[in-house]
């Protein structure tokens, strides 16, 4: 199913894997959710994969949690101004890029915002501080503007899924399907199901070698909007779901789409990279862009 459930599970056969193969599985716990790997190959290589599926996780998420005090993002936060990982840095110049794609609607310091929102803060003072703008970059050293605070829950899940999928097919996996919060398939065909959490799964999608990321404000809730918040704007969308190239840029523009109207969404259909956008309005009218 695309949509946001609490269980996430990487699945990957390795080339000319003959059906005896034996598969190499964890279970686990990552994103605020149960995890599970499975790949079937030879054990000398899904042992050493699987042990880089899980380390590429943990390093996604000691980047950018917002609950680990020690991670870089935290840390970044709290002191306004880091020397980041090139990782970081990768993931920042990719927001960047989503962030314009949209017209601003994907703007990773809505951080103030969306926590005056959901702690009952001073909402009119949080909305001030939200402006991709006013943060800078000078080669790895990122500089956050005064009272400002950023947040990666609308693109790292897609990050962390790239990476892995990325790493599989490296090692010769040619046929895996990820999902760490967005979906990302290599061979296939793959067929997934668009559900949007008010009303039920309303279609199926089928890709190949293909990310998808889906985003629904009221599948979480955070005030009467749903919990992608944004300083000048409400959702528009009950769900969006984007396909593209990488599930990293999916998932970015399928958080900020959700703001946004046809027109933007049917511009940024034509964006490099991007395959196909399905919208899904507050009635439950379904549109394929």
């Amino acid at each position: 199913m695309m949509n946001r459930r609490r269980f996430l599970a990487i699945a990957g056969s390795f080339a000319a894997t003959p059906a005896i193969a034996q598969s190499t599985s964890w279970t686990g716990h990552a994103f605020g959710a149960d995890v599970s790997i499975e790949l079937r190959g030879p054990n000398d290589v899904a042992g050493p994969a699987l042990q880089q599926a899980q380390a590429l996780i943990a390093e996604v998420e000691g980047l950018f949690s917002l609950y680990d005090p020690g991670s870089d993002l935290a840390l970044l936060n709290a002191q306004g101004v880091r020397t980041v990982p090139p990782r970081f840095e990768m993931l920042m110049w990719t927001a960047d890029e989503a962030h314009r794609l949209t017209d601003g609607l994907f703007d990773p310091t809505v951080q103030p915002f969306w926590q005056a929102l959901a702690e009952g803060g001073d909402v009119a003072a949080a909305r001030r501080l939200v402006s991709w703008d006013r943060v800078t970059m000078q080669g790895n050293r990122v500089q956050l503007g005064f009272g400002q605070a950023l947040t990666f829950n609308g693109i790292a899940q897609g990050f962390a899924t790239d990476l892995v999928s990325d790493m599989l097919r490296e090692r010769g996996f040619d046929r895996t399907l990820v999902n760490i919060g967005e979906h990302r398939g290599a061979g296939g065909p793959w067929k997934l199901g668009l559900a949007d959490p008010v009303h039920g799964q309303l279609a199926v999608r089928t890709i190949e070698n293909m990310a998808v990321a889906t985003s629904s404000p009221l599948a979480t809730a955070v005030g009467p909007h749903g919990h992608i918040v944004h300083a000048a704007q409400t959702p528009r969308w009950s769900t969006v779901s984007v396909e593209a190239e990488t599930a990293t840029m999916a998932d970015a523009l399928s958080t900020g789409l959700a703001l946004g109207d046809l027109v933007l969404a049917e511009r940024v259909r034509d964006a490099k990279g991007v395959h196909r956008i399905t919208l899904i309005d507050p009635g439950g009218d379904l549109i394929t862009l």
